[in-house]
């Protein structure tokens, strides 16, 4: 298993499988399984069971995990997927960089 190097909230960009091209933020992420949700990517249709918050049931279109390593940061400064490289300010905060400009990615 391996570092998880994306954050809730982050912008991701899909590099492979049925959805490959597509962008969209991460929902959830699960560290342990290596897995995120994106919005709007790896679509399923669920048969839900009638609930008091959904009282009619039926097939409900929802976001399905998708494995960390088909997803790539896209930089919020140059616009494009990145690698992430890890540093270390003057002030001994840990910081995530971006490979293809240099620029943080994270937000201060």
């Amino acid at each position: 298993m391996s570092k998880m190097r994306l954050r809730k909230g982050d912008r991701v960009y899909i590099i492979s499988g049925k959805d490959k091209g597509k962008e969209g933020n991460i929902l959830r992420r699960n560290v342990s399984k290596d897995t995120i949700v994106v919005e709007n990517v790896n679509m399923i249709t669920k048969s839900m069971r009638p609930t008091q918050k959904n009282p009619r049931g039926g097939l409900v279109k929802m976001e399905a995990p998708v494995n960390a390593a088909k997803a790539m940061l896209v930089c919020p400064t140059c616009g494009k997927p990145t690698r992430v490289a890890r540093a270390y300010l003057d002030s001994g905060k840990k910081v995530r960089l971006c490979k293809k400009c240099g620029e943080i990615v994270d937000k201060a």
